[in-house]
């Protein structure tokens, strides 16, 4: 059946099940919400639907009719002049750290500093429409009071899934370097950065991550370009180590994203059987294929060095900087021609939150893709590198209320997602013609 096809039977199922029971009313009166849309980009990739009436009860779609219809007694949203979308997906963001934040920030701050902070990166996010993201390395206790605090309603956040701190090498991307030694070791020890050494070690700090709740496993299996050292962006983390990694994760039910900019590095890790490439800086054609062949992820990161400046960099972070910039956009070319999955991800936090949309208008100048596939790889494949498919990343009956409202057709212009004027996530209405939902 097709995906129209499908919709269809499933808003005719509602509907008839529907006449056979009365309205809802008292307590699911005050929980049902009508939005009326011009359009509908219910499963991106396929056609859009024309004038709709989204039901919402409950934080779920509970029906999807054609037309404009009127419910009694329910607060209706009214986008007849918009194209209603599901709420995007970035799977590579860092909520605890923005451009601005300095390296010795650990000194000065709490973690209850870090937490305010990234729950104000979280809420511009979500203002920005991605209603689902995921975390791949920001300070293990303030990001797990985040995402826990979110998943109760005690804060307004985008869904998040996250990895806690990232495994490293000692002294690699992810383990703390640039400051004096005895300042080093006092504001970074080195189990609290989640380095390790040797298979045994790297399985450890798996194991620790899963018992403290991660929902999946970060690994810098090369060097990157922020970190403050001259080391380039070769593999770090040994085959072993990436194996043991890959293993015990897999074995706890945890998926494993690969920080990788370097071509060996990227090897290995697909070779070690990470689930995603993050990155991907320096993609070849051979590895390409074996991630096409294995089912690997690329979440490409086009965004990483956009609006950073060299002259502000130390100078080896500037030298790695030039490097990258001279082969940007390769990955994703790579990944279009041998058809690599790839999802949506803008390393926010290295670049500045709330503007994660702007990597869209890169994919499809860099790619190069059409506007349907970039849109369909924040929701529809963003949902499933996540396993999230049965809960987000289309709008179908059952699935959480995450939509977007943008004025245009983002099939045409992928640029009107870096505009968006409505945002509810699970039913609840965040922002509404640009501004906050009391």
């Amino acid at each position: 059946m097709s995906g129209i096809g499908k919709w269809a039977a499933l808003a005719i199922g509602v509907s008839l099940s529907g006449m056979a029971v009365a309205a809802p009313a008292g307590a699911e009166l005050a929980d049902t919400l009508v939005i009326h849309a011009g359009a509908v980009v219910a499963i991106p990739g396929e056609k859009p639907l024309g004038p709709s009436t989204i039901v919402v009860r409950g934080g779920r779609i509970a029906e999807i009719q054609p037309g404009y219809l009127e419910r009694a007694d329910v607060r209706v949203i009214d986008l007849k002049d918009r194209t209603l979308l599901p709420g995007l997906i970035d799977t590579h963001v860092h909520f605890s750290f923005s451009p601005e934040t300095k390296l010795w920030a650990a000194a000065v701050d709490t973690p209850e500093d870090v937490a305010l902070f990234a729950f104000s990166n979280a809420k511009k996010t979500l203002e920005a429409g991605f209603t689902t993201v995921r975390d791949v390395g920001s300070d293990g206790t303030s990001i797990h009071a985040l995402r826990d605090a979110v998943n109760e309603g005690t804060v307004v956040g985008p869904r998040i899934f996250l990895s806690g701190t990232s495994l490293s090498i000692v002294g690699g991307h992810g383990d703390m370097s640039g400051l004096n030694r005895k300042t080093t070791e006092a504001l970074y020890p080195y189990d609290y950065t989640g380095a390790c050494t040797g298979g045994v070690e790297c399985a450890l700090r798996v194991r620790e991550a899963a018992k403290y709740g991660a929902d999946l496993i970060k690994v810098t299996s090369t060097g990157g370009i922020m970190s403050q050292q001259a080391r380039g962006l070769g593999q770090h983390l040994t085959d072993e180590e990436l194996t043991a990694i890959v293993t015990t994760a897999h074995s706890l039910g945890l998926k494993v994203a690969a920080h990788a900019h370097g071509g060996e590095g990227v090897a290995a890790s697909v070779r070690a059987g990470v689930d995603s490439i993050e990155h991907g800086t320096y993609l070849d054609e051979e590895t390409a294929k074996l991630m096409a062949k294995r089912g690997t992820w690329l979440v490409p990161t086009l965004g990483l060095l956009d609006s950073r400046k060299e002259s502000e960099a130390s100078p080896a972070v500037q030298a790695k900087m030039t490097e990258a910039r001279r082969v940007a956009g390769r990955n994703i070319r790579l990944a279009v021609q041998h058809k690599v999955k790839f999802a949506f991800g803008t390393d926010a936090g290295v670049s500045p939150h709330g503007q994660n949309a702007r990597q869209f208008r890169l994919m499809v100048e860099q790619g190069p893709m059409t506007p349907m596939a970039a849109l369909r790889s924040a929701t529809v494949d963003a949902a499933a590198l996540l396993d999230q498919s049965d809960n987000i990343g289309t709008i179908e009956v059952g699935k959480y209320a995450d939509l977007i409202a943008v004025a245009g057709d983002p099939y045409r212009d992928i640029t009107v997602t870096e505009h968006v004027s409505t945002v509810i996530k699970d039913g609840r209405v965040i922002i509404h013609d640009g501004r906050a939902s009391p």
